[in-house]
């Protein structure tokens, strides 16, 4: 009966504890970085989704009938409409992409995304943010975004556009980049537009 007790009260071996330990430790380490790539998912979801807008109002624009302004006299007629792609818009912010924090876009006129005519720049893409940003947006017309390497070529001269988003959320020297472009053909006068967004070192 004695060695029955004892055998009931024996406690847990010193490798049993260890085993124990090194589960959760091994746990733990993946809920880190799990928890990261989380927040850097969100984080980059604000590039992805306004690259979307960007490219989305630049194929609007390229949709909407342009003429020049006329008077006309009796009897004459007005000049044709035409479909044309945005001109370049200022990357914003100027600086380069935020190193690891946020920028606050400037809502004045004449500033960051308050730029631009009726057929270039933000204006004419009809995009403009208001909150705070963690990357560098640009527009960019007939050439690709600075830096972007990789991802189909957006047709060169009047033809074609990049949309492209630049960051750095870790702030180490080596950016992430977003892009999406669109070309039109000069044979059809469509414009036609990547299927997706091309994405360079996502997490950075």
């Amino acid at each position: 009966m004695r060695a029955l007790k004892r055998y009931d009260r024996r406690g847990f071996t010193l490798v049993e504890l260890m085993i124990v330990v090194a589960i959760i430790g091994v746990l733990a380490a993946l809920a880190i970085f799990g928890v990261r790539r989380y927040l850097a998912s969100a984080k980059t979801s604000e590039a992805k989704n306004s690259v979307g807008a960007i490219t989305r109002g630049a194929a609007a624009a390229f949709e909407r009938e342009t003429a020049a302004s006329e008077i006309l006299t009796a009897g004459a007629n007005s000049g044709t409409a035409s479909h044309s792609l945005c001109d370049t818009a200022d990357a914003v912010p100027d600086g380069g992409p935020p190193m690891g924090v946020k920028y606050q876009p400037d809502t004045t006129e004449g500033e960051d995304f308050e730029t631009g005519t009726a057929t270039g720049g933000w204006k004419c893409l009809r995009f403009s943010m208001t909150q705070p940003i963690y990357y560098q947006y640009h527009y960019v017309r007939g050439a690709r975004v600075p830096g972007v390497t990789t991802g189909p070529t957006p047709g060169t001269g009047v033809n074609g556009f990049e949309a492209g988003a630049v960051g750095n959320l870790d702030a180490d020297g080596v950016n992430s980049y977003f892009t999406r472009g669109g070309t039109v053909d000069t044979a059809t006068g469509q414009l036609a537009l990547a299927t997706q967004i091309n994405i360079e070192n996502e997490y950075e």
